[in-house]
């Protein structure tokens, strides 16, 4: 069974690197993404809006010619693909969303622009790549190289040594302003295909993210989404947001195992 992976906002699809390769040895055809603005994609100016976006992704489906893939995203991606599994349900077998897809961030910033204070990207533009890295490191020191080198990804380096980051701020803020307007708890119950979650954590308590400051993968956020959703599993991870850099064969036999699940053949 075909898969294709989302990547989260301002990442890139060389985060996922590490769990295409553990799919593509189990037999699936993998395919991953750079969505517009992000990594080696184009960049237009506008487009950014959650709606475009999922249109941007049901277009890569139908030109890979995939026949009902397993999308599977994380964070941003994971809203995206189980938007998509609402509003084009012919194009997706199973909306996989690792640590995301109940994002609603109007619950926790009901006003966008505390929310746009609040999580605006950091100043990272012009700051030296071998700092950059070491940094990655330092903060990630169980991750695996490819979830390291995926990450150093979203910067372009520069040639004096330097890395801007490949999402331009404007960018950034229009994709957060489209997530912060997203509800995905209006869509579950009308959610016609199966959807795997595998939220970051142990269950038992929130967590925080390196994406946006304070608690998203709430337990009874989680456990609202699966008793909303028809048909619906849930696996908890421990780990860190970015459980696919960190974890990818937790999360590539995660992924498989949900493509052969006789619940989401039903």
């Amino acid at each position: 069974m075909p898969v294709l992976l989302v990547h989260g906002l301002a990442s890139n699809l060389h985060l996922w690197d590490g769990v295409a390769e553990r799919l593509a040895a189990h037999g699936h055809a993998v395919a991953a993404v750079d969505l517009r603005g992000h990594g080696r994609s184009d960049k237009p100016d506008g487009g950014y809006d959650f709606a475009t976006v999922t249109d941007d992704l049901a277009t890569v489906v139908e030109r890979l010619g995939f026949d009902c893939p397993v999308v599977a995203g994380q964070s941003w991606g994971a809203n995206l693909a189980l938007e998509l599994g609402w509003r084009r349900p012919d194009l997706v077998r199973v909306a996989a969303c690792v640590d995301g897809g109940w994002i609603e961030l109007s619950r926790r910033f009901p006003d966008w622009d505390e929310c746009a204070r609040a999580l605006a990207p950091p100043a990272l533009a012009g700051r030296r790549a071998a700092e950059v890295e070491a940094e990655i490191r330092r903060r990630h020191p169980d991750w695996p190289e490819s979830g390291i080198q995926g990450t150093l990804a979203c910067f372009a380096r520069l040639p004096d040594g330097t890395i801007r980051p490949w999402l331009a701020r404007d960018h950034h803020l229009a994709i957060l302003r489209g997530l912060w307007e997203h509800r995905p708890s209006t869509r579950y119950p009308e959610v016609k295909v199966p959807v795997l979650l595998v939220p970051a954590g142990d269950g038992a308590e929130p967590h925080d993210h390196g994406e946006a400051p304070g608690p998203i993968a709430r337990p009874d956020e989680v456990e609202a989404a699966a008793r909303a959703l028809p048909r619906c599993r849930v696996h908890w991870v421990p780990g860190d947001h970015d459980l696919h850099a960190q974890h990818p064969g937790v999360v590539a036999d995660l992924l498989h195992q949900a493509a052969d699940d006789q619940l989401f053949r039903s």
